[in-house]
């Protein structure tokens, strides 16, 4: 079989086996993908989706909004490829020379040290936190203060340390948010969300 009759393959199975879902029409391609990237059925009964996150996400990425990611590995798996059409670009800054200074003069994770250093790039992107829950629990912070406004935050930080209760502390505000109930999470799933979206902002636009 060719790359794309297994992707509907998939899809087609994912469909049937999930069964009546619950999802609106413009949720579903998103949980759908998550569930094909992990094989994980279970992303179907945890994730959670602000009401307004397919709209706002989906508008952001047409309109060529940065994307800043909590690792290179959700950076490398979205489909750059497919952004290049609407002028988007995917950061990551663990590997910024500023991160590592300032994670070591704080004594802080460089994922939380990542955040401060994207500040400037969350206005108006979308941030993708698929493994530290310090990020995500930064990102919170920030957002709490008025010093970071991104359109969407994506946050699916995995573990069992503060992963749970950092995705619960996002369901509270009123960002629009894709994320999950419990520890389960990573940045492959992550990447998915946005490549999700990526194909839903090149449907029907001209």
């Amino acid at each position: 079989m060719k790359p794309q009759e297994i992707e509907n393959e998939s899809f087609r199975i994912i469909d049937s086996e999930a069964g009546a879902h619950g999802f609106p029409a413009d949720q579903w391609p998103v949980v759908r993908r998550m569930i094909h990237t992990s094989a994980d059925f279970e992303w179907q009964l945890m994730t959670q989706l602000h009401p307004d996150a397919i709209r706002i996400g989906v508008a952001a990425i047409r309109r060529g909004c940065p994307i800043v990611t909590d690792t290179n590995m959700a950076r490398v798996g979205i489909r750059q490829r497919d952004l290049d059409r609407f002028g988007g670009v995917v950061h990551c800054y663990m590997t910024d020379a500023r991160v590592a200074e300032t994670a070591v003069r704080e004594g802080i994770t460089r994922a939380k040290a990542a955040v401060d250093v994207a500040t400037s790039e969350i206005e108006g992107g979308i941030y993708v936190i698929g493994n530290a829950p310090t990020a995500l629990l930064r990102l919170i912070e920030l957002m709490d203060r008025g010093q970071a406004r991104p359109e969407l935050v994506v946050g699916l930080p995995v573990g069992f340390v503060n992963a749970a209760e950092s995705k619960a502390l996002l369901m509270e505000r009123d960002v629009p948010h894709i994320t999950n109930v419990g520890r389960k999470g990573g940045s492959n799933v992550a990447a998915a969300v946005i490549n999700a979206l990526i194909i839903m902002a090149g449907q029907d636009k001209p």
